[in-house]
C-alpha cells in the first residue's frame, strides 16, 4: 500500500508542528484544513502582520477550503506577535497560524 507523505513545513511553524505539541499560548489556530492567504488578493497588503494592533473580530487571514474563502478573525484585541505561516501554505486543523498578545 502506498503511504502519503506530508509536505515538509518550512519556517517557524516547523518546530511547533512537529511532535503534536499543544499550540503556543495566545495562538490563533486553524479551524480547518485548507490553504492560507494573508491578504485579500495577490499584491494587496496583508490583513495583519507582526507588530500590528488588531481588534476583536478583525480578519487576520483567510483559509480557502473546497473553493470557499473563510475569514479567520481575531478572538480578542491585541498585537500580532508573530505570523507562523506563509502565504499560500497548506494548513492542517489545529495548526497555529499567528500569535496575538
Amino acid at each position: 500500500a502506498a503511504t502519503a507523505v506530508a509536505p515538509v513545513a518550512q519556517g517557524p511553524v516547523a518546530s511547533q508542528a512537529a511532535g503534536g505539541d499543544a499550540p503556543p499560548a495566545n495562538a490563533v489556530v486553524s479551524p480547518m484544513v485548507g490553504t492560507v492567504y494573508l491578504a485579500p488578493e495577490p499584491g494587496a497588503a496583508p490583513f495583519a502582520k507582526s507588530g500590528d494592533r488588531v481588534t476583536e473580530g478583525q480578519t487576520l487571514l483567510i483559509i480557502e477550503a473546497m473553493k470557499t474563502f473563510n475569514p479567520i478573525k481575531a478572538t480578542k484585541a491585541g498585537t500580532v506577535g508573530q505570523v507562523l505561516i506563509d502565504n499560500g501554505q497548506p494548513v492542517e486543523f489545529g495548526q497555529p497560524l499567528m500569535i496575538v498578545e
